[in-house]
């Protein structure tokens, strides 16, 4: 069956500088996507229905011309969203230079667990700080979560409710090589997973798609992270080299710059893909419009 595809997850920046030691991006390099091939796709985009973007990278704030991505965006007639991780003055100051053209900003966090899993440094307090110092309407503030302690939800809670924002979960995706790096067992993961899932309940109101997101989650982890139902997700992936996939980890894909009756197939025709927990992990991110934000949990 064939899922029409409405937005597209756009990767503006190969590289980034955060690292993350749990990252589960697609694809990693250096370099910008260039604005003829990003507006060469979205024309393609618009012929085939797409009603929105998300810029993500990499770091889309580093992008050299990341107001004229979300201008052109928006000449086709699409929402802008984007996903960043911006906490430096220069980051803010772009980002802030951009905001009022976008539909929803979400910045991306990582609770204490997770920031010494993978040796980051974003707070949640400085996400809200970013999202505090923006002027567009919808303001997200994206948590990746493991091993998560009452106080700190407690904490958090108290934070997006002051700031008056939306706050999203995941847990961390950990394959079987990074389980095995942890000295932990898949049974171990899953346990921690679900902690971490009754702890923000007692503090958030989880939606029902988050809730469900991690039933699935669970099944594939069972399955040995192995492949299992075909891939229904209404979002493409376009990576910063121009190449347009229907699934971030697909191996099939077509060139921004293929003939536009080899795109409008390639878009149109039944994904081939299938889910994995990392492709799950990225579909589940926050898109162009707000029925995408699967995970949007509010301050109890």
């Amino acid at each position: 069956m064939s899922t029409h595809v409405r937005t597209a997850l756009i990767s503006t920046a190969g590289h980034c500088k955060v690292a993350c030691g749990f990252c589960f991006r697609a694809d990693r390099a250096h370099g910008f996507l260039d604005t003829a091939t990003y507006t060469r796709t979205l024309s393609r985009l618009k012929e085939v229905g797409v009603e929105g973007v998300c810029l993500s990278g990499g770091e889309p704030t580093h992008h050299p011309q990341l107001r004229q991505l979300a201008r052109l965006a928006r000449q086709f007639g699409m929402a802008v969203s984007m996903v960043t991780s911006a906490r430096t003055a220069a980051e803010i100051v772009t980002l802030s230079q951009v905001a009022h053209l976008l539909a929803n900003v979400t910045v991306s966090a990582d609770s204490q667990g997770a920031m010494v899993l993978g040796r980051t440094t974003r707070t949640a307090a400085s996400g809200i700080d970013t999202l505090r110092a923006l002027s567009t309407g919808t303001k997200i503030l994206h948590v990746t979560c493991w091993d998560l302690n009452d106080e700190e939800c407690r904490d958090l809670a108290g934070l997006v409710s002051e700031a008056g924002i939306e706050v999203q979960f995941s847990p961390v995706v950990l394959d079987e090589r990074a389980l095995r790096r942890e000295g932990r067992s898949a049974q171990d993961y899953l346990v921690q997973q679900q902690l971490d899932a009754e702890l923000l309940g007692r503090h958030f109101d989880l939606s029902d798609r988050y809730r469900a997101y991690l039933g699935e989650l669970r099944e594939l982890q069972l399955a040995g992270g192995g492949e299992r139902w075909p891939c229904r997700s209404a979002t493409a992936y376009v990576s910063a080299d121009g190449r347009i996939r229907r699934c971030p980890y697909g191996q099939a894909s077509v060139s921004a710059h293929a003939p536009r009756a080899a795109i409008r197939q390639f878009l149109t025709a039944p994904a081939q893909d299938r889910v994995t927990p990392d492709c799950a992990a990225i579909c589940r991110h926050p898109s162009a419009t707000p029925d995408d934000r699967s995970a949007s949990c509010a301050a109890a």
